[in-house]
């Protein structure tokens, strides 16, 4: 067993975020692990910027609550198509009442039946509309082998209703005035334009970075609604990086690099050290942005990820099929599980 810098036990850890009476210091202190996981980092960062009295702003930042409990109908009143793999799908109370506004960030989980034989099926899509909308739009990249994209794509209708549990996720816009990078790739773009809009909507004057990479023009979402929203903010910059451009995409016009946005792209602009840096895309897009700020000189507690697309299983965790009765909200991550709703297929493996 291995002792680690700043000495602090998983009890002391935890007591710190769930206990009363953390100190700056000690808080501080924590910040300063490296194995101390982002999320984690950011509880620790929302409570030393708490103001006094205002209750743990850490459990919050983790956790914010969901509006509703489990799933509720919402019409599907638009459907938009924003690149040639990923549709836009807006939602809203069926009595007309506006929705519950989310946490820019933030994420829905849908369920639909794709056949009448199957058991119903969950899928998480970000949003990406405007917060204070009143209304839902999630953004679903169609997937190869997705039975709950596919059916998106192809089946929903406007007027259908779709089973819809209440936002939830924390990676969340920071209510800081630090600078902010909003860092994407391809569908990624999605939760980072719901902070654009809010960022827009409130005339932030934060110093704001749009940094996007994306095959070319055709797979690029959201281009003009970016651009129209940057336009909005006194401090915004803009730089768009096509891997492969196409014979539409005009450089200095719709597109500022050939080639892929990277590490050492980032290291060649004038970005701020002080930032509150948002990344979403795949693991290897997202490690690479991350050690290109960390290079910067961004506090690891202000590198904030979300994982889009599968993950790798890992262990410690659960080999072997489960069947969940009744389903959960949020399924679990791969070769993981949850214990108290699932019934195995057959033999199960379970490393706690």
């Amino acid at each position: 067993m291995a002792s680690g810098d700043e000495h602090m036990t998983v009890a002391e850890i935890d007591a710190l975020l769930y206990l009363p009476g953390h100190t700056r210091a000690r808080l501080e202190q924590a910040l300063r692990i490296p194995a101390l996981s982002p999320g984690w980092r950011g509880s620790f960062q929302a409570l030393l910027d708490e103001a006094p009295g205002g209750g743990n702003a850490g459990l919050a930042a983790s956790s914010p609550p969901p509006a509703w409990p489990g799933f509720r109908r919402l019409a599907v009143t638009a459907i938009t198509h924003e690149s040639d793999s990923a549709i836009s799908i807006r939602l809203e109370d069926p009595s007309g009442a506006p929705l519950p506004a989310p946490q820019p960030g933030q994420y829905l989980t849908v369920r639909v039946r794709p056949d009448a034989v199957q058991r119903a099926a969950l899928r998480n899509d970000s949003l990406s509309g405007a917060p204070a909308a009143g209304a839902y739009r999630i953004t679903v990249k169609r997937e190869a082998h997705g039975a709950v994209s596919g059916y998106l794509h192809t089946r929903l209708a406007v007027g259908d209703q779709l089973d819809v549990a209440a936002p939830r996720g924390t990676f969340l816009l920071g209510a800081s005035g630090a600078p902010v990078l909003l860092i994407s790739a391809g569908i990624g773009a999605t939760p980072l334009l719901a902070m654009l809009h809010a960022l827009a909507d409130a005339r932030s004057g934060r110093e704001i970075w749009w940094l996007h990479g994306a095959r070319n023009g055709r797979e690029q979402p959201f281009a003009d609604e970016a651009r129209a929203l940057l336009a909005q903010l006194p401090r915004a910059h803009l730089r768009v990086c096509l891997s492969q451009p196409g014979p539409d995409d005009v450089k200095g016009r719709t597109f500022d690099v050939a080639g892929r946005l990277t590490a050492s792209a980032l290291a060649a602009l004038p970005l701020p050290a002080d930032s509150e840096a948002y990344i979403c895309e795949p693991a290897p897009f997202m490690d690479d942005m991350s050690a290109g700020c960390a290079a910067l000189g961004l506090d690891a507690a202000h590198i904030h990820t979300e994982p889009f697309g599968p993950a790798a299983p890992q262990t410690p965790g659960i080999a072997g099929g489960v069947d969940y009765d009744p389903d959960p909200v949020e399924p679990p991550t791969p070769g993981s599980g949850f214990i108290c709703c699932s019934r195995p297929r057959d033999d199960v493996v379970l490393d706690l």
